[in-house]
């Protein structure tokens, strides 16, 4: 979804990969695309996210967030869903545009996260987008 961003025009797009083999692609396709805008961090997301955050809080432009948590839960990542929740609470509305969570078909996401409230759903077979706006 960055990449397809950065194609389009987007301003700064962050990416943060867990996954060795994903991450060493990420890095490929950025070259490809000639993207000096595009900011990637290699490790757990629940880890980078405070560090990226800031990046965009001091950017001061509101930001469009995408979440695309791992469908199969490994051992030890059973609340990747609560988690991830967790860290959609800590956006401040300022700096928010919209939050877009990509994931299973069969779980119900919360109608509100923090000051955030769900404007849609638009399912594609096995895979939810989720969108949440800021309130007011």
């Amino acid at each position: 979804m960055g990449l397809e961003a950065l194609s389009r025009g987007a301003g700064n797009c962050y990416f943060m990969e867990h996954n060795k083999t994903a991450y060493r692609s990420l890095e490929d396709n950025v070259k490809r695309l000639g993207a000096t805008n595009a900011h990637l961090f290699y490790g757990d997301s629940f880890e980078k996210f405070t560090l990226v955050y800031e990046m965009v809080k001091r950017s001061a432009t509101k930001t469009y967030f995408y979440f695309d948590p791992p469908f199969s839960t490994r051992d030890g990542m059973d609340d990747i869903y609560d988690k991830t929740i967790a860290l959609i609470e800590t956006i401040e509305p300022q700096v928010c545009e919209m939050v877009v969570v990509e994931h299973m078909s069969n779980l119900d996401m919360p109608q509100n996260i923090g000051t955030l409230v769900l404007k849609k759903r638009k399912k594609f077979g096995r895979s939810t987008m989720t969108y949440y706006l800021p309130q007011g």
